[in-house]
């Protein structure tokens, strides 16, 4: 497939060249696709190939013409003033494609200065989609149907970051090692198995709630109220720290849904021996210039444990103490998350794949990348209500949803793949498939 050279609009970085075949064409803001919507253009969570968000990058001339996949001869136009669906030979139709940054674009009006844009609207965007000035609402990322796939690299030669993770949601919701929520809600556990036979089955990720009582740390859900035979956070960690050294070949992360003081969450990490010496520091590391460290390389230094919190870094600082001086990461400067949930514990599900983390300022996209290095994905895949026979199902599928409509949607195939009921519908398979490639 010939790679055309376009010219670039003038104060546009160079980058690189479009290369015509079938895209999502996707907002560097938000990480949406553009969607046909009846004879209007949209921005829509990624949905893969169910809402009209996929489109064929033809060539025409020095131009191009953006055919929507689902409804031929229909292609991506402009109306007098905004984006619009038209016949694929309106002049309408043509549009300039060029580059806007390293892997980005500017889709253009030919003939005049306005180009493809999304809108502010309150503390995130509107749907629908407008003909504005150039600048950062309007690039675009050009992401391949089919992305191109490499071998994955030998075992230690592996960065942490081509590594898939099976990750149990609210691993600590067992109903084996302790109460996790009051009565009612206890009848509906995450997980059937206790932590540590959750590491002996292959989960490597964690992810626990933690709140903030008298007793310090304690894994609950929602609320600590009248649950019986509470587990402090500090033992579920001495678990994971007994494992990784009884298997110096493992590594584990762990992610805090955090109500708790900074200075209650250092002091339950210092009641584990040797947990601070196993810690993955990413910023030691130097992650955000050289990238994450190689499997081997942490395995010969003996840092396999990496703790991420969804705790705000500027609240800490105003607390006077942050955890990453502990050691403690916080995630959103280090991750990006899809939106938790699929839906209720029944019935259809939402498999659309968007940032968890999305508003305003605040908002990270699945897409995000910074100089150096790639954030880690965590995908979520599971629904409000844990009901075992809707979670089987899902995991059943929790591949399709991860290459169809997930790893489009971040650019990236997913680094920790967080289930319910990890021991029904083997999701661990699903693990070993993405392990097999990098993206």
């Amino acid at each position: 497939m010939a790679v055309l050279v376009v010219t670039p609009t003038a104060g546009v970085a160079v980058g690189p060249a479009v290369v015509p075949g079938s895209y999502y064409l996707q907002s560097v803001t938000t990480g949406f696709n553009t969607a046909a919507s009846g004879d209007a253009v949209v921005q829509h969570r990624p949905k893969g190939d169910e809402d009209h968000q996929q489109w064929v990058v033809r060539a025409d001339g020095e131009n191009f013409r953006l055919e929507n996949l689902d409804l031929p001869g229909r292609c991506l136009a402009r109306s007098s003033a905004a984006p619009a669906m038209a016949s694929c030979s309106a002049a309408e139709a043509r549009w300039q494609i060029t580059a806007a940054g390293d892997d980005q674009y500017a889709v253009k009006d030919p003939g005049a200065d306005r180009y493809l844009t999304v809108v502010p609207a309150g503390d995130v965007w509107a749907d629908a989609l407008a003909l504005g000035a150039a600048g950062g609402l309007a690039r675009w990322y050009l992401t391949p149907l089919v992305p191109p796939r490499t071998p994955v690299p030998a075992d230690g030669e592996r960065t942490l970051d081509q590594v898939t993770f099976l990750t149990a949601h609210n691993a600590f919701a067992n109903g084996v090692d302790g109460g996790f929520a009051p009565p009612i809600i206890n009848l509906f556990p995450n997980q059937a198995r206790g932590i540590d036979q959750q590491l002996a089955d292959g989960v490597r990720g964690f992810m626990f709630d933690i709140h903030q009582t008298p007793d310090g740390a304690i894994l609950c859900h929602d609320s600590c109220t009248l649950v019986v035979r509470p587990v402090a956070l500090w033992v579920d960690l001495k678990r994971i720290v007994d494992y990784l050294r009884a298997h110096p070949a493992e590594i584990v992360t762990v992610f805090l849904e955090d109500y708790v003081a900074p200075t209650v969450l250092r002091a339950e990490l210092a009641r584990v021996p040797a947990l601070a010496d196993l810690l993955i520091r990413p910023e030691v590391e130097g992650v955000r210039e050289r990238g994450w460290p190689r499997l081997a390389d942490l395995r010969q230094r003996d840092k396999r444990l990496l703790i991420f919190t969804d705790h705000s870094r500027a609240e800490d600082q105003a607390a006077g103490l942050t955890r990453d001086s502990f050691g403690v990461q916080y995630q959103r400067e280090w991750t990006v998350e899809n939106y938790w949930s699929m839906g209720s514990g029944m019935g259809t599900s939402d498999w659309s794949c968007y940032s968890r983390w999305y508003g305003g300022a605040a908002t990270i996209p699945l897409t995000r990348v910074e100089p150096g290095f790639r954030p880690l994905f965590v995908m979520n895949h599971f629904r409000n209500v844990p009901v075992p026979q809707t979670a089987s199902g899902d995991n059943t599928k929790v591949l399709n949803r991860a290459e169809r409509f997930c790893a489009p949607a971040a650019r990236k195939k997913p680094n920790y793949l967080a289930v319910d009921r990890y021991d029904l519908g083997g999701p661990a398979a699903a693990v070993g498939q993405l392990n097999t490639y990098a993206y």
